[in-house]
């Protein structure tokens, strides 16, 4: 990607085109990730089950990163939307299985609602695009 390109893919939401926005942008050195749900395409995927919901949840998003050829290892923030506490060690168990070789800095809230009342979990990913540049030798 040539400095200063902006680079935008989209992952076939119904809100994606009905709101007018991409699911992933790549600009600079960053990839970022909207709020991403476990609905693929009209269908909500672990309904009623919080862990589920979030494995689908972040699942999508690393699809997303990779379209621009990023792994999971690429992951430097996440941002996770709840809409009950009762859900946090659940959310909390599925980011680990995910993200706990990266450990990339987090942030967790829990909301009011969502969009789609069975929607019970929501993520973000920021995503850097050469991350070995921040390593350690």
């Amino acid at each position: 990607m040539t400095s200063g390109a902006v680079r935008r893919v989209q992952s076939g939401s119904p809100w994606e085109e009905s709101f007018g926005f991409a699911r992933a942008v790549a600009a600079g050195d960053r990839v970022l990730v909207g709020g991403t749900t476990s609905f693929k395409g009209r269908v909500l995927y672990g309904e009623g089950d919080p862990y589920e919901q979030a494995k689908v949840a972040f699942t999508s998003a690393l699809e997303a990163i990779g379209e621009f050829g990023l792994g999971v290892e690429s992951v430097i923030r996440t941002r996770m939307f709840l809409t009950h506490q009762r859900d946090v060690d659940e959310v909390g168990r599925a980011h680990k299985e995910i993200f706990d070789a990266v450990r990339p800095v987090s942030t967790l809230l829990v909301v009011e609602g969502f969009v789609d009342p069975r929607i019970l979990v929501e993520v973000e990913v920021e995503a850097c695009i050469e991350p070995e540049a921040f390593r350690e030798p």
